[in-house]
């Protein structure tokens, strides 16, 4: 049993402090897929210790992995020396989005596999059809056993060109476990190039993958056709709890650091929010936001509004497009923020009305925000994981208090983050009832 339940968030309070970030969700998920890829020990350093992450790990152990907690909680070995397709757990593999990463490793290694539809947050239409097409490019068939997805490589699988048709980091993540113990080569076009994928490509090198490319859009894999070998790894830090605390803090006004923050991965998060005024420092791989700034928007150089809108890597993420919106509500001026890839990731700003911010919704993608915009406390529920970590910003820089129901989904991207804050002068309190997730 989990605690979960609301969060009673009084606001209005500087918050000032030194934030460590957690390793990386996304970088993390994959990862524990890719330990599918070998029998022997795998050491993960910088696990975070979230809801997702979890779920993941029980997946492993119900398909036989042997997977442990160190005295480290972030610390985890895991052996899958045995593979055991019948106990797949499908009320766990729907729960959460990262399931589908199981494909590509679990038809690599025995060749065959029916999964359920994965889960995750429910931010608009989320297709699969990439990592199919990627998976019958490497010689795998996929098709479907009622609403079970089945994928069997009779053959084994076989290096291949591959081309993409989006970007997917999920498929583009696929693609390269698959391609590591097919035999041949595999070259992957129109890859992604998120910071999680270059992380997945050095755990897998360190397993004895021949991989090169990472971080441009052209990934190249000369399969071993075996396994691969164990390794140890720590999980790289987590660029959207980053740029979600630079958002807080600049919002709630304190001086906040972020330690071991490594510049590559921040840029791009730093360069969206600067057009909402937000200033960092970034010496030594910390990253400072200092208190008391002066949000004001960054009109064009024709002197327009400006937009901040998401796109794949080295671009702003559509994970923080939400943070965004609340950054938004505090910067003097008027900017349209730009979600392009969900059609439903900016329906949580009618919450944000209900707060006091000054916005038009224009249509499912796109909201206009005009600042700065006096919030005040109320009662708003978390969508989905970056929504809620908004609503939650928005809540500790809003007058009075706030109450947000469904902050399991929260708890499931970023770690002990009550207590974290509080920590820098938040006051959240938990008001648990108890969950089965």
């Amino acid at each position: 049993m989990t605690p979960s339940g609301n969060w009673l968030v009084k606001g209005g309070n500087a918050l000032s402090g030194i934030l460590v970030p957690s390793g990386s969700k996304n970088a993390a998920l994959p990862i524990l897929a890719a330990t599918l890829l070998t029998d022997q020990t795998v050491t993960l350093h910088n696990c975070p210790d979230i809801r997702d992450v979890r779920a993941m790990m029980n997946l492993l152990r119900d398909l036989g992995s042997d997977v442990n907690k160190n005295s480290d909680p972030h610390t985890v070995t895991i052996t899958a020396s045995g593979i055991t397709l019948k106990n797949f757990n499908e009320k766990l593999s729907k729960a959460i989005r990262a399931s589908i990463l199981l494909a590509g490793p679990l038809v690599a290694r025995t060749g065959f596999v029916e999964l359920p539809p994965p889960g995750g947050d429910v931010i608009g239409r989320r297709r699969l059809d990439t990592h199919f097409l990627v998976l019958e490019m490497l010689g795998a068939e996929v098709s479907f056993n009622g609403r079970l997805i089945r994928v069997e490589a009779k053959n084994g699988l076989k290096g291949s060109d591959i081309y993409l048709d989006e970007p997917s980091v999920t498929a583009t993540e696929n693609a390269v476990m698959a391609a590591s113990v097919a035999t041949g080569t595999s070259v992957i076009h129109n890859a992604a190039c998120e910071p999680n994928v270059q992380d997945l490509v050095v755990m897998l090198r360190s397993m004895g993958a021949s991989i090169t490319g990472e971080g441009t859009n052209r990934i190249t894999v000369h399969g071993t056709g075996q396994l691969l070998r164990g390794a140890t790894h720590t999980i790289c830090p987590d660029h959207i709890e980053i740029g979600s605390f630079i958002g807080l803090a600049a919002c709630c006004r304190g001086r906040v650091e972020i330690a071991g923050v490594p510049e590559f991965i921040i840029r791009p998060t730093v360069t969206g929010l600067a057009k909402l005024g937000v200033e960092v420092q970034h010496e030594n791989n910390t990253i400072v936001v200092p208190a008391n700034q002066e949000l004001v928007v960054k009109p064009d150089r024709s002197g327009g509004i400006p937009s901040i809108y998401d796109s794949p890597w080295p671009g702003f993420s559509p994970d923080l497009t939400s943070t965004a919106v609340v950054v938004a509500t505090q910067a003097r001026g008027t900017s349209l923020i730009f979600e392009k890839m969900f059609e439903s990731r900016m329906f949580f700003v009618d919450k944000l009305s209900a707060m006091g911010a000054s916005l038009v919704l224009c249509d499912p993608h796109r909201v206009v925000v005009s600042g700065p915009s006096k919030l005040v406390g109320t009662e708003v529920s978390s969508p989905d994981i970056r929504a809620g970590m908004a609503l939650l910003t928005a809540a500790l820089c809003a007058n009075g208090e706030s109450v947000i129901h469904n902050v399991h989904q929260i708890e499931r991207g970023y770690e002990n983050i009550v207590q974290r804050l509080n920590s820098l002068g938040a006051e959240i309190t938990p008001v648990y009832a108890e969950s089965k997730v």
